[in-house]
């Protein structure tokens, strides 16, 4: 069955570009996959300071900045889909290095990069994009890559 679903999206994607597409606000979730969620936890709540909005033995999800969400996994503990009398929340999962970014302000950047190193977080890299933006690169406990971004990266940030 999951065959035929990824012919019917190839199917969809040779389509002629649909101009008439209903708007979308913003990317509200995205998600990680973890092997220690109480280590994850720690991480993302004492070292980001981010807040939990719920928290259980398979998932975590953090206010991420007022407008979005960071929902963090127990890796394979969402595999199979969820039903209840609500609805069905299809599986899925994630391995290997995931990325995601932050955004953050441009007089931010410099308080960020000396709390991670406070907090013994090593820097992977820095990057200034031709837009004036910067970004700083540094991994979760996990090995993913994440980024606090200023604005300047993209044409839209």
């Amino acid at each position: 069955m999951r065959q035929t679903r990824k012919a019917d999206i190839m199917r969809a994607m040779t389509t002629a570009s649909d101009s008439s597409a209903p708007q979308i606000g913003g990317v509200l979730e995205t998600a990680l996959y973890v092997d220690d969620m109480p280590r994850a936890v720690a991480f993302f709540s004492n070292v980001l300071g981010l807040r939990a909005l719920m928290q259980s033995d398979r998932l975590t999800a953090f206010d991420a900045g007022g407008q979005s969400v960071l929902l963090v996994f127990a890796r394979g503990a969402s595999q199979a889909d969820t039903t209840s009398e609500r609805g069905t929340v299809p599986g899925h999962d994630g391995a290997g290095p995931l990325h995601m970014a932050l955004r953050i302000s441009a007089d931010a950047y410099d308080g960020w990069k000396a709390r991670l190193a406070a907090h013994g977080v090593p820097m992977r890299g820095e990057m200034s994009w031709p837009a004036g933006g910067r970004s700083l690169y540094f991994e979760d406990p996990d090995g993913h890559v994440l980024e606090f971004a200023t604005p300047g990266l993209w044409a839209n940030y």
